[in-house]
């Protein structure tokens, strides 16, 4: 990509109603992945096929596709986690509940400005649930540091284990924890290892106009947004700088989905692509898949239709 092209890019944000859509996994066994992603996570059939598809409220959120024929691999390129946000505390508390008393592993962390759960699939492939919860405080991330302060201005971590006792209290007595995902649950963010960061940042930044919202070089992570969101992208090479795909048929992400909320922002996107010399190939659901410079699959289409 020319530095002339990154330039003009750069000055135009993609729209800001741009958001996350399905995430694809391959997984090593059906029975297995399916039995997970529906009892442990809590995400409903949406359709029958081949694939299982699997989501919240009719909202597709993941895609298996169980051809794999060994886990995820480490050190390589790929998904880091897919993160699905849920609309509100109690549904985010149930959750957690569930994965407690199912003793699945898991790791319940106060970001501050959000409260998120990480866990993985039996095939290893990465998975955060979150809460939006903006009125705890804020968090921020520079070259040097990554600062949390709360809702009183006091200086956090950022990464400090919930308290499980006061989520808890928000659930009743009759709060079922094994129920699905809630309406309104949708995929908050992808976070990606790649090979580069800066690489990365101008594919996903100068070239197709998400907005760099926090940069470490030091901590090798960046998160980039559209519409002022804290983060639609994470890149990281917590996996080794230069870290190559993985290895075929391994576990892991089969491709992600961008959303752009009407044809012409697809069409603009396009062009942009296009123009930063990106191969590109049309999709039957209308838009284009793509390889990022570290081999991560990606398709744009436009955005569903609220549900």
């Amino acid at each position: 990509m020319s530095e002339t092209t990154a330039s003009s890019a750069l000055r135009t944000s993609i729209a800001a109603a741009t958001g996350m859509g399905a995430v694809h996994l391959a997984v090593t066994d059906r029975a297995r992945a399916a039995a997970f992603y529906r009892d442990v996570l809590g995400l409903e059939p949406t359709g029958d096929g081949p694939l299982l598809r699997l989501g919240a409220g009719g909202r597709e959120l993941v895609v298996l596709h169980p051809d794999a024929s060994r886990p995820a691999s480490p050190g390589t390129t790929g998904l880091y986690h897919l993160a699905i946000v849920v609309p509100d505390r109690q549904h985010f508390a149930r959750v957690v509940k569930r994965l407690t008393e199912l003793r699945y592993p898991h790791s319940p962390t106060d970001h501050t400005m959000t409260k998120a759960d990480y866990l993985w699939d039996p095939d290893g492939n990465g998975i955060e649930v979150y809460v939006e919860t903006p009125e705890d405080g804020t968090m921020s991330i520079s070259d040097d540091e990554i600062v949390a302060r709360d809702a009183s201005g006091q200086i956090r971590s950022g990464r400090d284990p919930i308290d499980l006792p006061q989520l808890f209290a928000g659930l009743g007595p009759d709060d079922d924890v094994f129920v699905p995902l809630p309406p309104g649950s949708k995929m908050g963010h992808v976070h990606l290892h790649v090979r580069d960061v800066e690489e990365a940042v101008r594919l996903y930044g100068d070239l197709l106009g998400f907005d760099v919202m926090g940069w470490s070089r030091r901590f090798g992570v960046s998160f980039l947004s559209a519409g002022g969101y804290h983060h639609h992208l994470g890149l990281n090479t917590w996996a080794g700088r230069g870290a190559a795909p993985p290895a075929p048929r391994s576990a892991g992400l089969r491709r992600f989905t961008i959303e752009v909320p009407a044809t012409r922002d697809l069409d603009e996107a396009i062009r942009r692509l296009d123009r930063g010399g990106v191969a590109l190939a049309e999709i039957p659901e209308g838009g284009v898949a793509f390889n990022d410079p570290s081999g991560n699959p990606v398709f744009v289409t436009t955005k569903e239709s609220d549900l």
